[in-house]
């Protein structure tokens, strides 16, 4: 009856975690555990802060079922360390994850604890399925979507296991530190505030927001889900990313959304995007460049720009494409972006201004709260052409064309920008108040001419292209 140290990382939730439900099956004591290693207090400013405000609704819930969030910073395998030893743990447990830097420090602690005769046990749970669990036909892993769909679905998906009814708990607790102390959020300044009002943390805000677009938006999301300026789609990124509901409970709630033959096309399409989460973490683990450097290496030669002055003005949202621009805003108002705005922006950066897409996904990971390392890199080497993609480059989003097709009485433009509008928006004004006060920004400024001319932007990014081949 030793106890068990469940290292908590991105699953800070109580129902289908794998690990804590095997753990509690056991009866022994249970020793709940956030590190704050690099791979935390690393990460951009954004999704520092998301993570302390799901560390506090986390820790709440456990004491609310009578149990505690152990809290220590430092490297991880010398805070599990000396938790075994402070506690007499005979094992520890955790959730995987697939990017490189987390495989290879949750190798060395295992290797270490076992070596020390501690165990070590790691659990599925981040993903609706393991990266190695589908292969081509070849027995290699998939590089393509549509077949990797086909092959998921065709596999299945596990079904959810329920949370624990009781959480064994030690005589003792091991010392924690505060998390006020850890200061996540201090990056944020006075942005904080803001992307506060659209966050929505934990998991009883994950289910309810899963609740409210499984009752009606699921049934037109494959249309809908295009046009930013309409609640269409689920907001659940923020939530799958700390792992504050499970990507397979939404699988299944959306299942039953098919067996009752309502909103047939919606619902599929929603699973088909949740795969498509899953299609990261498959390509991060089994070509972890994917995060660093071009998926495709015969784009190491291509004449991107590095971070330039153009740039600088993409990341303020002054470009004079409006689309573009509201998109960039909606980002450091709310802390995250439609998806249809977050290909448009990609897309203008990479082609319309040649910039690195190296660059967009670093302001990305300092900007997002539902920043994922997977999913972040995937979407960015699929807009700019780099990455997995069967005719990659002749995509190039013209913003004009965009904003007339997904957004025709500019309602997601007018809402973000402030300069557009005679009489601004809350949204619109308070990214005025979130951006640093070093920008000078004024919502009283006209607004910029377009930096480039899209059509010409177009064609050089095409004759690029061309002589890159």
């Amino acid at each position: 009856m030793q106890p068990l140290i469940l290292w908590f990382r991105r699953d800070l939730r109580l129902d289908d975690n794998p690990m804590l439900a095997a753990a509690a099956e056991t009866g022994r004591p249970l020793i709940p555990v956030f590190i704050a290693d690099d791979s935390v207090t690393g990460i951009g400013a954004a999704a520092r802060w998301r993570w302390g405000e799901g560390l506090r609704v986390f820790a709440q819930t456990l004491e609310d079922r009578g149990a505690r969030l152990v809290l220590r910073r430092g490297s991880a395998l010398d805070t599990l360390r000396d938790l075994v030893a402070e506690t007499g743990a005979g094992g520890v447990w955790w959730g995987r994850l697939y990017d490189a830097a987390a495989r290879q420090r949750d190798a060395e602690v295992k290797s270490s604890l076992r070596a020390a005769g501690i165990e070590a046990r790691s659990f599925a749970g981040h993903t609706l399925i393991e990266p190695w669990q589908v292969e081509t036909g070849e027995g290699g892993h998939y590089k393509v979507y549509s077949p990797f769909w086909k092959a998921l679905s065709a596999r299945g998906v596990a079904e959810p296991c329920n949370a624990p009814t009781k959480l064994p708990v030690p005589e003792a607790w091991p010392a924690s530190e505060k998390l006020g102390d850890w200061k996540l959020g201090a990056a944020m300044d006075r942005g904080a505030g803001i992307v506060a009002r659209h966050a929505r943390v934990g998991s009883a805000e994950a289910e309810a927001k899963l609740d409210a677009f499984l009752d009606g938006p699921v049934d037109d999301y494959k249309t809908a889900r295009d046009c930013p300026g309409i609640e269409a789609t689920s907001r659940l990124s923020e939530n799958l990313t700390l792992g504050e509901i499970a990507p397979r409970r939404i699988w299944w709630r959306t299942q039953r959304i098919l067996e009752q033959e309502r909103g047939h096309k919606g619902a599929e399409h929603f699973l088909k995007e949740l795969a498509w989460r899953d299609f990261a973490h498959h390509l991060i683990y089994h070509t972890p460049g994917i995060a660093t450097a071009n998926w495709r290496p015969e784009w190491d030669s291509f004449p991107w720009r590095q971070d330039n002055e153009d740039a600088e003005r993409w990341r303020r949202g002054l470009t004079g494409e409006p689309f573009v621009d509201a998109g960039m805003r909606e980002m450091y108002v709310t802390g995250s972006m439609h998806n249809r705005a977050r290909m448009i922006v990609a897309s203008y950066l990479t082609k319309h201004l040649m910039t690195h897409w190296q660059v967009g996904l670093r302001w990305f990971e300092d900007c997002l709260i539902d920043w994922d390392p997977a999913s972040n890199a995937l979407g960015w080497q699929w807009t700019a052409g780099s990455g997995p993609d069967a005719a990659p480059y002749f995509r190039v989003f013209n913003p004009a064309t965009q904003a007339e097709k997904f957004d025709p009485d500019a309602a997601y433009r007018h809402r973000f920008v402030a300069e557009l509008a005679d009489t601004p928006g809350e949204d619109a004004l308070a990214y005025f108040d979130a951006v640093p006060r070093a920008w000078k920004l004024d919502p009283g400024a006209p607004y910029p001419e377009p930096m480039v001319d899209l059509k010409e932007g177009r064609q050089r990014a095409l004759d690029a292209y061309e002589r890159n081949k």
